[in-house]
C-alpha cells in the first residue's frame, strides 16, 4: 500500500476511533491506510501534557512541518525562474522527468525529477498537482481467434533486425484507440519506432481503419506493425511490408501503446470522440510531437523526424 499524507478528515476519524478503543490495526483497516501510518501519526503528535491526541493540532503541526521542510521542493520555490519553468512545463503537459531533462539540456541546470514531484506534493506546488499525467490506464483485450482471419499474415518473428533495433526512420506501428460502446468514432494512429513521431486521424468507425491509415501514413513509411484485429484484414491495400504481433501481445508494439497512454491525458478513456473536432485532435498530436522525450535525449519527436527528412 502506497504511503500518502493524512487528510484533516482522516485525522479526525483517527481520533474518534482511538477514543473508542480501536486498536491500531483496526483503525488502519477502517481508514484504508497502512498500520505503520497510524503508529507513526500517534507517536509524532501525541500530546504529552494532556495525554491525548488532538487532530486539529496534529494537522497544523504536519502542515507546518511540510511547509518548511527542505526536502519538499524548496530549491524550486526559492528560484522564480525554476518555478516558472516547471509550471510552464506542466501546463504544456510535460512530465516532471521531461521537464528535468529539457531544463538540463537547454539551460545546463540540474534539477532532479524527484525534486519536482516533491515540490508538487508540497503546500507550495499542490495547486498544480492536477496537471500531472494520469497513471491509470488499462489495455483492452482483443477478441480471441482473430489471427486466423488475416490473409497472408507475416509474423513479427520475421521482422528484420533493423526494425527491431529502431535504427531507421520509417518503421511505423499502428493501432486504433478504444472507444465507448455508445459511439462508433475512434482514432487511427501510427507511431514511428525510432523518432516516436505520431500521425493520427479520427474516423467514423473501425471499418474505416485502413482508409485512415492510407490518409495518415507518410510516404517515408518503410514497414508497418499491427495487431490481429479484424479492422486490419485489408492491410494489403496499404502496399507496405506489414508484420503482425502474436495474439494477445500488445506490448510487442509498445511505441503506439505508450503513445495512446499519453494521448489519454487529453482525451479520457470514456470520452466521446464526436465531441472533439478534427482540428482539436490535430492540435493534440502536434503538442505531443513537440514534447521532449527521455528516450530521444530530450529532443522532440518532431525534431528527430524532421531532421531525417532534411538530411
Amino acid at each position: 500500500m502506497a504511503y500518502t499524507h493524512l487528510s484533516k478528515v482522516q485525522r479526525s476519524e483517527l481520533s474518534i476511533l482511538r477514543n473508542k478503543g480501536y486498536s491500531y490495526r483496526d483503525i488502519a483497516n477502517v481508514l484504508h491506510i497502512h498500520y505503520s501510518t497510524v503508529c507513526r501519526e500517534l507517536k509524532r503528535h501525541f500530546m504529552r501534557n494532556t495525554g491525548e491526541y488532538d487532530p486539529v493540532k496534529a494537522h497544523h503541526k504536519a502542515y507546518v512541518s511540510r511547509k518548511y521542510s527542505k526536502y519538499h521542493g524548496m530549491k524550486i520555490n526559492k528560484d522564480s525562474f525554476l518555478r516558472d519553468y516547471v509550471v510552464k512545463g506542466l501546463e504544456a503537459h510535460w512530465t516532471p522527468e521531461e521537464i528535468s531533462g529539457k531544463l538540463k539540456m537547454d539551460h545546463s541546470i540540474a534539477l532532479g525529477f524527484k525534486s519536482i514531484y516533491s515540490w508538487i506534493s508540497s503546500v507550495h506546488g499542490q495547486d498544480f498537482e492536477y496537471l500531472l499525467p494520469s497513471k491509470t490506464w488499462k489495455r483492452r483485450r482483443k477478441k480471441m481467434g482473430l489471427a486466423s482471419h488475416i490473409p497472408n499474415r507475416v509474423s513479427i518473428e520475421e521482422r528484420p533486425k533493423v526494425i527491431n533495433m529502431r535504427r531507421r526512420i520509417g518503421d511505423f506501428e499502428g493501432d486504433t484507440m478504444g472507444k465507448p460502446k455508445y459511439t462508433s468514432q475512434t482514432l487511427v494512429a501510427a507511431v514511428d519506432r525510432k523518432s516516436r513521431y505520431l500521425v493520427g486521424k479520427k474516423v467514423k468507425a473501425l471499418k474505416f481503419t485502413i482508409e485512415g491509415f492510407k490518409a495518415i501514413l507518410p510516404k517515408e513509411t518503410l514497414s508497418f506493425t499491427l495487431d490481429n484485429g479484424l479492422e486490419n484484414v485489408r492491410y494489403e491495400e496499404l502496399k507496405i511490408d506489414t508484420y503482425f504481433c502474436h495474439p494477445y501481445s500488445g506490448w510487442e508494439k509498445g511505441s503506439v501503446e505508450n503513445t495512446f497512454q499519453r494521448f489519454r491525458r487529453f482525451v479520457p478513456k470514456k470520452a466521446n470522440l464526436a465531441n472533439y473536432s478534427h482540428k482539436r485532435i490535430a492540435s493534440i498530436i502536434e503538442l505531443m510531437n513537440n514534447t521532449p522525450r527521455k528516450c530521444l535525449g530530450y529532443r522532440t519527436p518532431a525534431e528527430v523526424f524532421k531532421d531525417h527528412l532534411q538530411h
